[in-house]
């Protein structure tokens, strides 16, 4: 969709971000101890992301595994917010809670609702992975893809947006873990 903003429009936004800390990992669990390691197989913390996994490309969605899971682990939430994105707060691109801390997610998981994942809504109100489409010419886009261990099963709607499960997690979250991922519309 926003492949169609004129190359110009994206270039006059290039300033405009939401930024880092408006991200969940830097403001409502900012002092939950860090310790989880997030890793894709796809890429590499803090380079970019096939096209592969993007609005350019198939959109499905990026492998993810953890490891460091702390005692009492029961259960993960994945979030993964663009604080690229030329808007006031960052655009939620992924929501999936109540995660067996066993198996990774697989490439496209979260891409299909018969996946057997519980996934919240993104940014457009649907659930599942919303493949990063950033503007042509507004720069590179850092996508936090977040880890969080919980101490049991959250209990929420069918798919919940972004508020009702930051809300559900309050005083649940063990460690945290953070992997980024860029993407730039050539």
């Amino acid at each position: 969709m926003l492949e169609k903003i004129p190359h110009a429009v994206g270039a006059a936004l290039s300033g405009l971000k939401a930024g880092l800390d408006k991200t969940a990992y830097r403001t409502t669990f900012a002092t939950v101890p860090e310790g989880l390691g997030l890793t894709s197989l796809a890429f590499a913390d803090g380079t970019a992301m096939l096209a592969r996994f993007t609005a350019d490309g198939a959109g499905a969605s990026p492998p993810l595994a953890w490891t460091g899971l702390p005692p009492g682990t029961a259960r993960i939430v994945l979030l993964c917010e663009d604080a690229g994105s030329p808007t006031p707060n960052p655009l939620v691109h992924l929501i999936a809670w109540n995660c067996d801390p066993g198996a990774p997610l697989a490439e496209g998981a979260a891409s299909q609702a018969e996946s057997g994942l519980d996934l919240g809504k993104n940014s457009f109100l649907k659930p599942g992975w919303l493949p990063p489409d950033p503007p042509t010419g507004h720069g590179p886009h850092a996508y936090l893809f977040q880890a969080y261990a919980l101490d049991g099963a959250l209990a929420l709607p069918e798919h919940p947006g972004r508020g009702a499960l930051l809300e559900a997690m309050a005083g649940r979250v063990l460690a945290k873990g953070c992997l980024v991922g860029t993407y730039e519309r050539p």
